[in-house]
């Protein structure tokens, strides 16, 4: 992994990022995967519903910047990003189809977020925008830097999330986000630094980086409720009877189910520091001793093996 300097210089740690090959088994999953809080349990399915467009397009955005890459070991770091993304969002795709066989049909709000993805976001500016394409995939990594950061606050978030063990969490869930998780403060700068290597310099590349954030924060909030509130709605086993509520939020940030609100906003100002660099978040420690626990990183790593020997 590597850092940026003040002076703008990189330097290069030896910690190689690569994707794992993991998989869960959903059979035995209740839906209401946190034992009696659909609240909490469906704000964190959130993730499940914007993550498999998502990191399909973070791959999409960084295969059109990678002719762009001048620096061999950043380049390493973006390849094992993408690889990691990639398992990513097929992992959560694997969660809509397992909600989808329990009643729980995610696609009516999944297309609005391919369609953010696919076409608002696509390779060519929307309904015909005259930027040049220079800027608008700068723009677009400026962007997918700002998602990293929240991505890696969360990550580190649930690595500590002692109140989901306390309150019976499902074991397959909690690994499929603490194996996400860890992954994501693994690789919490690649993002910022390919934006840095490719944005630009000076004045306006942190312009652009101030924009990405200032477009993102609000947009994630209004997906993140919408989501919720969408599957609450949609839940079940809940007919209806209950929609989603800032208080039951509140009340599962008290008991340690959600991060709390000044988790994610004071992710923003230190985003927005012009020295800031994301490896200051979360503790790689962590996240690397959890992946070498995680039973489905395991599981994958011994399939691995005993095929070599084979």
């Amino acid at each position: 992994m590597s850092t940026e300097r003040r002076d703008g210089t990189r330097d290069v740690e030896h910690y190689r990022i690569s994707p794992r090959r993991v998989s869960f088994d959903w059979d035995t999953t209740p839906l209401h995967w946190i034992p009696d809080e659909p609240t909490a349990t469906h704000v964190i399915n959130v993730l499940h519903l914007l993550l498999p467009a998502g990191e399909r397009w973070f791959v999409k955005v960084f295969k059109e910047a990678l002719p762009l890459v001048q620096d061999p070991a950043l380049l390493k770091d973006v390849k094992g990003f993408m690889g990691q993304e990639a398992t990513h969002s097929v992992q959560h795709a694997h969660v809509l189809d397992h909600l989808a066989q329990q009643r729980l049909d995610t696609e009516p709000y999944t297309r609005h977020v391919d369609f953010l993805f696919e076409k608002l976001l696509g390779e060519a500016p929307p309904f015909g925008a005259p930027i040049p394409a220079q800027e608008w995939l700068r723009f677009r990594l400026s962007l997918i830097a700002a998602i990293e950061q929240f991505t890696a606050v969360l990550g580190n978030w649930v690595l500590h999330a002692e109140g989901l063990d306390r309150a019976g969490s499902d074991a397959i869930m909690l690994d499929l986000l603490r194996w996400h998780g860890a992954e994501e403060v693994e690789h919490r700068a690649v993002a910022f630094d390919m934006y840095q290597h490719c944005g630009g310099t000076g004045l306006p590349r942190y312009a652009r980086r101030v924009e990405g954030m200032a477009v993102v924060a609000p947009v994630l909030l209004w997906l993140w409720a919408w989501g919720a509130s969408y599957l609450i709605r949609h839940d079940p086993q809940l007919a209806g009877r209950a929609r989603y509520s800032l208080r039951e939020h509140n009340r599962a940030v008290r008991r340690g189910l959600l991060p709390t609100w000044k988790e994610l906003g004071s992710a923003i100002p230190r985003y927005l520091r012009r020295s800031y660099h994301p490896s200051q978040e979360g503790s790689l420690r962590k996240a690397v001793d959890y992946l070498a626990t995680s039973p489905a990183a395991r599981a994958a790593a011994g399939a691995v093996g005993r095929a070599a020997l084979g």
